[in-house]
């Protein structure tokens, strides 16, 4: 059995506004499942695939407060192209923001809720990877996030360090996922958060409990009686376990 991760779910005040933003920055495009709920999709997939990650941008009251514990970056493939990427994002509606970064070769931009993101110079790395270079992940232990999360879906650990770890998904295609030891503790409810999914012969409560014997613990968000398991990994950062397909 093995999970894989297939989206992101991103909190927002008006999810229409932010899913919108989200879709054009990264020509993708727009559906919905319901009110409240936007869909981010890119085009000529069929959901899912390993080469892309998902957006499922969810309306909720709560206005974010913090900086988020988990961001996108953006992948660019000269310097050229890094420029007019930043230039079209604040035209968008992007902003750029100080999360201490300093002098850094990338540029870091909040989306208009505030959701901060990274336009990254160009990186061998991520030449392949679509629009979305990575999702990334603060953490106190690189190396326990990696264990629990290497186990818990079929992602291939590509490195961990003290300081940071890589998965990208065992196809070899799409964004990586990427935890980084940063300061500061977690506080309150994840902002964004990972959508894991399970193969169609798999089942969703052995998955769950499969989860849980690795470290992962049941957290309750108000989420009722729902056809998806929400659980949290070893740092606290909530994930939802979604029906096999």
């Amino acid at each position: 059995m093995a999970t894989r991760l297939v989206q992101i779910a991103m909190k927002a005040g008006d999810d229409s506004v932010v899913g919108r933003f989200w879709a054009e920055a990264l020509g993708w495009g727009i559906s919905s499942e319901g009110p409240g709920v936007t869909n981010v999709e890119p085009p000529d997939l069929d959901y899912p695939d390993p080469s892309a990650l998902y957006i499922d941008v969810l309306r909720v009251p709560d206005p974010k407060t913090v900086k988020n514990r988990v961001h996108v970056d953006f992948a660019t493939t000269s310097a050229a192209h890094q420029a007019e990427l930043v230039a079209r994002l604040k035209e968008l509606g992007a902003t750029p923001v100080d999360i201490g970064q300093g002098d850094v070769p990338w540029t870091v931009l909040a989306d208009p809720e505030g959701n901060e993101f990274c336009v990254l110079e160009p990186r061998p790395i991520y030449m392949d990877t679509g629009p979305i270079a990575a999702v990334v992940v603060d953490c106190a232990d690189p190396r326990v996030m990696a264990r629990f999360w290497s186990e818990a879906m079929d992602w291939t650990l590509h490195e961990v360090t003290d300081e940071h770890a890589t998965l990208r998904s065992s196809k070899g295609v799409g964004p990586y996922l990427e935890f980084l030891r940063t300061p500061g503790v977690k506080t309150g409810l994840n902002r964004i958060h990972l959508d894991v999914r399970p193969y169609p012969d798999d089942d969703r409560l052995e998955e769950a409990a499969r989860l849980r014997a690795l470290g992962a613990t049941d957290v309750d968000i108000g989420q009722g009686d729902v056809p998806w398991t929400v659980l949290a990994d070893p740092e606290g950062n909530e994930f939802c376990i979604l029906t096999p397909r």
